[in-house]
Order: C-alpha cells, then sequence, then structure tokens
C-alpha cells in the first residue's frame, strides 16, 4: 500500500467529514475524556486496512486540536487474515473526542478494503485453480485504485495493469478507429516501443486468429460464448503457446467453476472492484461509563 498515495487520500476524507469541528463531541464530551474502544468484526471476512487505522490517527494528530490528545493503540488482526465474526482487529485508549473524529472515516475506508478482500477470496476459492489467476481491472473509484487494487492482492487475487501507460491494451474502440489490420497496428505499435507488453481484446474469433498471429503478449477473450471460447483457447495454444490468454466478461461466483479447467492463466473480474459491497465492521467503545453518542 502506498503511504503517500494513502495520505492525500485521507486528507481528503478529513476535509469532507470536517473532522475539526465536531459539533456533536464538542458540546457533550468533556475535552480530556479518555475512553477505551474495540474494532470488530461483526461477520466473517478477510480483513485489509492495518495502514489505514495506523495513518487516520498520526496524520489526526497533526491537527492543533488532537496534537497533544493521548492514544495508545493495539493490532490483533493483521491484513490478509481470515477473521471470524466478533474478532478484534485492533483496540485502543485515549482521547474521546479523537476516537469519535476518527470512527467514521476508519470504518468507511476499512469496510470498503475488506468487502474487496473477501470478494476475491470468494472467486479464488470457487475457481479452484492456483494456475488461474483472478485479476482486477482499472475499474475503481478515482483515486482510490492503489487501495482497491490492494484489497485484491489482500484476498489472494492479483493485480492488472494500474494505468494507462503500463501497458498496450488494444480495445475494440482501437480497432474502430483505426484502418490498419491487427497485425499491422501491432507491428507499428512495435517499432515505437519495444519495453511494453501488448494485449489485444477479442470478442470474435476471427480477431483471434489475427492476434495470435501478429505475435501478441496476451490475448483477452472477451464475453464469448462457449463454443467460441473453447475454439480460440485451441487455436492460440496451437500456434502460439507461450502467449497469455485472459478471460473476462460475464464472469460471477455462479459460473466461475465453468472455467476451472480451461486451459487459461487469468480470469479479469471488474465487479472486485465496483461492484463489492462493504463488511460489517464497527467501532465500539469499552468504558460503560461514557455514553457512545449517536453516530451514523
Amino acid at each position: 500500500m502506498q503511504t503517500k498515495n494513502l495520505e492525500k487520500i485521507i486528507a481528503l476524507a478529513f476535509s469532507e467529514d470536517r473532522v475539526f469541528n465536531d459539533k456533536t463531541s464538542d458540546l457533550s464530551i468533556p475535552k480530556n475524556l479518555q475512553t477505551s474502544f474495540v474494532i470488530k468484526t461483526r461477520e466473517p471476512i478477510i480483513f485489509c486496512g492495518n495502514e489505514i487505522i495506523k495513518q487516520v490517527y498520526k496524520q489526526l494528530k497533526t491537527f492543533k486540536k488532537f496534537r497533544n490528545s493521548p492514544l495508545k493503540l493495539d493490532f490483533i488482526a493483521q491484513d490478509q487474515q481470515n477473521l471470524k465474526a466478533k474478532s478484534v482487529i485492533a483496540s485502543g485508549y485515549g482521547c474521546a473526542r479523537l476516537i469519535f473524529a476518527s470512527e467514521r472515516i476508519i470504518l468507511n475506508f476499512i469496510q470498503h478494503l475488506s468487502g474487496i478482500a473477501t470478494q476475491t477470496q470468494k472467486y479464488v476459492k470457487a475457481l479452484n485453480n492456483p494456475d488461474i489467476a483472478i485479476l482486477d481491472t482499472r475499474k475503481t473509484l478515482p483515486a482510490y485504485r492503489y487501495l482497491q487494487k490492494y484489497a485484491v492482492l489482500c484476498g489472494g487475487g492479483k493485480n492488472h495493469r494500474f494505468d494507462l501507460s503500463e501497458r498496450i491494451l488494444i480495445k475494440d474502440n482501437h480497432l474502430a478507429n483505426n484502418n490498419l489490420t491487427i497485425e499491422q497496428l501491432v507491428k507499428k505499435i512495435r517499432k515505437k516501443t519495444k519495453d511494453l507488453l501488448i494485449e489485444i481484446e477479442c470478442d470474435q474469433y476471427w480477431q483471434v486468429v489475427e492476434a495470435v498471429k501478429a505475435n501478441v503478449d496476451i490475448i483477452m477473450l472477451d464475453n464469448m460464448n462457449n463454443p467460441q471460447l473453447l475454439e480460440s483457447i485451441k487455436t492460440i495454444r496451437s500456434i502460439n503457446p507461450k502467449v497469455i490468454i485472459e478471460v473476462s466478461g460475464g464472469i460471477n461466483l455462479n459460473n466461475i467453476k465453468n472455467y476451472r479447467e480451461l486451459d487459461i492463466d487469468c480470469i479479469s473480474i471488474g465487479s472486485l472492484t465496483h461492484g463489492v459491497k462493504a463488511v460489517d465492521i464497527g467501532l465500539d467503545i469499552e468504558n460503560h461509563s461514557l455514553k457512545p453518542q449517536f453516530r451514523r
């Protein structure tokens, strides 16, 4: 997880939630009151977010309002860990106002990212073939890409390209706006760059034939029906066995087992990041003499 990128996102979250101006806590909780708390799972999850919790508290204490506010934090769980319901992720003791100011931001982050890790793990287990990688895509929330892709790694998946500069990926729109054949286009690109992998998205069999003859590095078989898919895999392996075969489109937890025995290298699934449900994690005050404020 890139700390520099994380710091920027947390700073934006602080500004959005106005953590330095918590009217409810400022008017109802004594300034120097201290309390203990635990962050717990409320359902089975794959956890992701240790560094986020650390950074939120670290950055919050740079505000003048919280600069001298005491806080002790102990981690029980680690990223990638499979946790049962009611498992303690972290516990702490310190300034009540600081804890309340950070609560929703921390939970928003770790509920979402642990949701991605948990969903990714479900796909890995449902596929049940370690020779086929489960990949994410670039279908991520703006500014959250590094976090979401890190969560995929925590769930046992792998990362596709991070950005447009990392790899050549020729898609249908590129072909539609080009008068060159696939082979001609690949040759043109090869002359201009020798360091980048070249991948091409194919949704028709004739494109597969051209792509494999053009000696691309990766062929993505996108939204193909089963006969097309099987024929495409057979053709690729017979012409150039070294080509990486990626399958994409319409793959979910109900049908992913159908791809288990295919001679492919990876499956990319956009819903790992763009359609995931946040898991249920809570922050509970353990000091029973302090009644927690009403928080949404």
